[in-house]
């Protein structure tokens, strides 16, 4: 397989104005068509995770590109985890991970913080509605079963909010592994990344959960026994009731701003 890009590499020279932006618009049209190159090698060749690029010389030949624009690509790519540079052993394809979703959305996060906490308020809405979108698939796959992990997970939540701790890992663990019956990769990262985000950022804007992180604790222990029972309209009403002190919590900061 061979992709060329015709014309990118080319400079500008001249020392007028409009010879400079014709410069930096076609260095920037070659970084973006490299990126694109790039992406569409992996895709043709069928790469995966973890496998091996061309190293950054066979790029350019078989790109027709300069090696800064390749340089380029390798960078934007690997700020979207399409590509990994491990020093001193090459590129590779990279995990494709949500991470560049997670970040993107922490910093806008922090960004509206002193604002109306707008991104914060979604992002909760975001996951209350993945939970509620796998209420009956869960309820099918746990109907009538145990799972002493999700119910190990759900006692230590419980003891740590009655002695006032918080229980972040507990509660990621709590999610991931229930969703871990859903045939769907994607529910379940996303589900983990607007936790992260949520988990990440929350401490960062003052948003304190209160003392009624008792009622979420317990709210997982009744989302489990509701599946178990095959009930899925308990199952969202449990959702629900986890969520809520979330909720009141990122209320009360709002209104503490506006009474600021």
């Amino acid at each position: 397989m061979t992709t060329a890009i015709h014309g990118g590499a080319g400079s500008a020279t001249g020392t007028s104005t409009s010879g400079r932006k014709s410069g930096r618009s076609s260095s920037k049209k070659a970084e973006w068509s490299a990126t694109e190159a790039i992406k569409s090698l992996i895709l043709e060749e069928g790469l995966r995770p973890g496998d091996p690029l061309p190293t950054e010389s066979a790029l350019c030949e078989q790109l027709g590109v300069s090696r800064s624009s390749v340089r380029e690509a390798i960078r934007t790519l690997a700020s979207l985890d399409i590509v990994e540079v491990r020093h001193g052993r090459g590129t590779f394809v990279g995990a494709l991970s949500l991470d560049p979703l997670v970040n993107g959305l922490i910093f806008r996060a922090k960004s509206d913080a002193h604002e109306d906490l707008r991104t914060l308020r979604e992002v909760l809405e975001v996951r209350i509605a993945l939970d509620l979108s796998v209420a009956e698939r869960l309820s099918d796959e746990y109907e009538g079963t145990e799972d002493h992990e999700l119910a190990d997970l759900v006692a230590t939540m419980t003891d740590k909010a009655l002695a006032g701790e918080l229980f972040a890992e507990e509660d990621r663990a709590f999610h991931h592994l229930l969703l871990s019956k859903v045939d769907n990769t994607l529910v379940s990262e996303l589900v983990t990344a607007f936790w992260t985000i949520h988990t990440e950022v929350q401490p960062h804007l003052g948003v304190a959960p209160g003392a009624d992180i008792i009622e979420t604790a317990r709210a997982h222990g009744a989302m489990l026994s509701a599946v178990q029972s095959g009930d899925a309209a308990a199952y969202r009403d449990a959702v629900h009731a986890h969520y809520a002190p979330l909720q009141r919590a990122v209320d009360r900061a709002r209104r503490a701003q506006e009474a600021e």
